[in-house]
């Protein structure tokens, strides 16, 4: 069968050979056993639902396998024979060419460049899934290519509902992934009922089809890096950053931190993710001594290299070695999956990734053990060096939230509300009063023809808008602006690309306008193909988060959700091509609501005139909320956008002398 038969055929109508477990892929670790025996057996006929009953028979004991080796049924048998990646647009059939777009970007996020667990439907975080299983995945690329623009695809956690009439102003696809009742959202309600086959973490950009491999943090975190220097008032030549994880979202740091011009050391216990970044060129040297470490680092930094060190073991050995050592690191952060504590997210030190793979699976209870002593230890030796001038931030991924539930002397001395910890989250300090409260956030773009041509053509138009706007920019986002030029001018040499065509760039409402107007009269012009606009759920006003994106709202609402609900209901009736809200994302379930879109540019007047309505209102509703709460550069960026915008009449809030309080 052709590639587009074998998108149209669904799930087969004859059961394909049973395939092998390949060890040579990056697999997901066997979850914790939950389900009780009748559990069990829901969790199996959950799965059947999915076939002819006249399968059902050889079907049972293989899923049964499954949920006894691997804790989930996976269906690995179901998974396609073609290679997992985006194509170019026109290769896909269907008679939409939003949801041929959709197809992409879902195959995007499945590519083994690009997935962390590609044979487990994860695309990054551990457990960032885009389906729960293969029947999943080969029924929605299915309905994707019979939809009209006419009709609404309708995702529940992974599972396709269905096709259902809509118009062609409405999103072609609606996602929804682990929204759970309140009381129903704990860590192990996700591994029971993810388990059962009912709902699964989408993470933030895994479920919702926008990841575009670890570019998307890069950037993220070279401003991060670059900002967290700005405090200390250090040149990040010569600076040491030390930090952990080598996964698909926290794999961005060493090169981030080349960009930044800094030595970086990051510690990865998995001996297979470290060599794919490594070969990635992503990280530039590994290393599996310390003694050679502290020497190789010294030497970096006696030389100001621009160089990054992967070093293949756990943190905690590193942070106390360099303590010993009396290493000097400037800034310090961590990014772990520490949403993820008990699953393979966090890794106890002493002990090797195999065992600690064994008793994750086998003795949970003692493995959780292992992990709070580990993060107590961890916390101990980060405190050693914030005495000795470190400055150092959580990487919202609830690594100082774990660390006091293990006891960890993270907790301030004299607690504030949105300043409990003795550190603060890097939202706090740095991206939420340098950029979101200003509207500045992760804008993405992935050219669908799969032509580097156009990518480079697209990098061009954007830099060129970014420079014209720059010329007449307020003061206070000067920096932002010049940031931004900096890193588009660099996004080529730095081969940023890994899966499509794709490129992220931190700008605010105006500037998405500005830049997705150019392209869409270039697409119309036939200068370059049609273009997907995104961006990270990690946004101005996509996501609720009080320990990471919306860490500094002071005003009590930290903890409230309405803002990221808003902007994903605002968005569907604006334009987007496809809408997404979900429970959980980088700082674990239960701890974040966060949503997203997808647009498509073709070139078209409809698209103009979804472009400027969407993508106003995707940034300046979490610029009205950032001001009520007080935020002096989000009142600044309110006023300013009212001034642009004759019918925006936003409530603005008056300040109280605290004399008189």
């Amino acid at each position: 069968m052709t590639f587009q038969e074998q998108i149209q055929q669904g799930i087969p109508n004859q059961l394909p050979q049973p395939k092998p477990y390949e060890t040579n892929i990056n697999h997901a670790p066997k979850r914790k056993e939950i389900l009780g025996e009748e559990e069990k057996k829901l969790a199996l006929k959950n799965a059947l639902r999915y076939f002819d009953p006249k399968f059902h028979a050889a079907l049972i004991p293989e899923f049964k396998q499954e949920l006894e080796d691997y804790g989930r049924i996976y269906m690995y048998r179901f998974r396609p024979d073609y290679e997992m990646k985006a194509r170019p647009i026109s290769d896909y059939p269907g008679k939409s060419e939003q949801a041929k777009a959709i197809m992409l970007m879902i195959q995007n996020n499945l590519d083994y460049a690009v997935a962390q667990h590609p044979h487990e439907l994860i695309t990054y975080g551990g457990n960032g899934a885009v389906f729960s299983n293969w029947a999943q995945y080969l029924l929605t690329i299915k309905y994707l290519s019979e939809m009209t623009d006419e009709q609404t695809l309708v995702m529940y956690s992974g599972h396709p509902m269905g096709l259902f009439p809509s118009h062609k102003d409405a999103p072609r696809v609606v996602v929804t992934n682990g929204m759970m009742i309140p009381n129903y959202s704990k860590p192990d309600d996700w591994e029971k009922f993810n388990a059962l086959g009912v709902t699964q973490y989408g993470q933030m950009t895994a479920g919702s089809y926008m990841y575009i491999g670890p570019q998307g943090i890069v950037h993220g975190t070279t401003i991060t890096a670059l900002n967290a220097f700005r405090k200390i008032n250090k040149e990040p030549q010569g600076g040491l950053f030390v930090t952990s994880g080598l996964g698909g979202m926290s794999g961005a740091q060493p090169k981030a931190g080349n960009i930044a011009g800094c030595v970086t050391v990051c510690a990865e216990v998995n001996p297979k993710i470290t060599k794919i970044r490594h070969d990635q060129k992503w990280v530039n040297e590994i290393h599996e001594n310390l003694d050679e470490l502290v020497q190789r680092v010294r030497e970096a930094q006696q030389n100001k290299e621009a160089v990054s060190l992967a070093y293949l073991g756990n943190i905690v050995d590193v942070w106390e070695k360099f303590d010993e050592a009396d290493l000097r690191i400037d800034i310090g952060s961590d990014q772990t999956s520490l949403h993820n504590p008990w699953a393979g997210g966090y890794y106890p030190v002493g002990q090797s990734f195999e065992e600690s793979n064994r008793m994750m699976a086998e003795d949970p209870e003692l493995f959780k053990e292992k992990v709070q002593e580990t993060l107590k230890r961890h916390a101990a030796a980060i405190n050693k060096h914030t005495k000795k001038g470190t400055y150092f931030f959580d990487y919202g991924n609830a690594f100082l939230l774990e660390a006091s539930r293990a006891g960890a002397d993270v907790m301030a001395e004299n607690p504030t509300l949105g300043r409990e910890f003795k550190y603060p989250s890097y939202v706090q300090d740095i991206m939420g009063p340098m950029c979101f409260d200003y509207g500045f956030g992760p804008f993405r773009w992935v050219c669908t023809s799969g032509k580097p041509e156009d990518l480079q053509k697209t990098d061009t138009i954007a830099c060129t808008v970014l420079e014209e706007m720059i010329k007449n920019s307020p003061e206070e986002i000067q920096q932002q602006m010049k940031d931004n030029i900096q890193w588009i001018k660099g996004a080529q040499e730095n081969r940023l690309v890994v899966g499509s065509q794709a490129r992220i760039l931190y700008a605010d409402a105006e500037g998405r306008m500005k830049i997705a107007e150019a392209f869409n009269k270039a697409i119309k012009n036939g200068e370059i193909g049609p273009v997907v606009l995104g961006r990270d759920h990690h946004d101005v006003s996509g996501t609720d988060s009080p320990y990471r994106e919306t860490s500094n709202i002071y005003d009590g609402s930290r903890f409230t959700a309405d803002m990221a609900i808003h902007n994903v209901i605002g968005d569907s009736f604006r334009g987007a091509t496809w809408v997404s809200i979900h429970n959980g994302g980088g700082v674990g379930w239960g701890e974040v609501i966060n949503g997203g879109f997808g647009m498509l540019l073709d070139g078209s007047d409809d698209a103009d005139r979804r472009l400027k309505s969407m993508l106003f209102w995707d940034v300046n509703n979490g610029i009205s909320r950032r001001s009520w709460a007080r935020n002096e550069g989000a009142m600044f960026a309110i006023k300013r956008a009212m001034e642009i915008e004759p019918n925006l009449k936003v409530t603005l809030p008056n300040l109280v002398d605290e004399n008189l309080l």
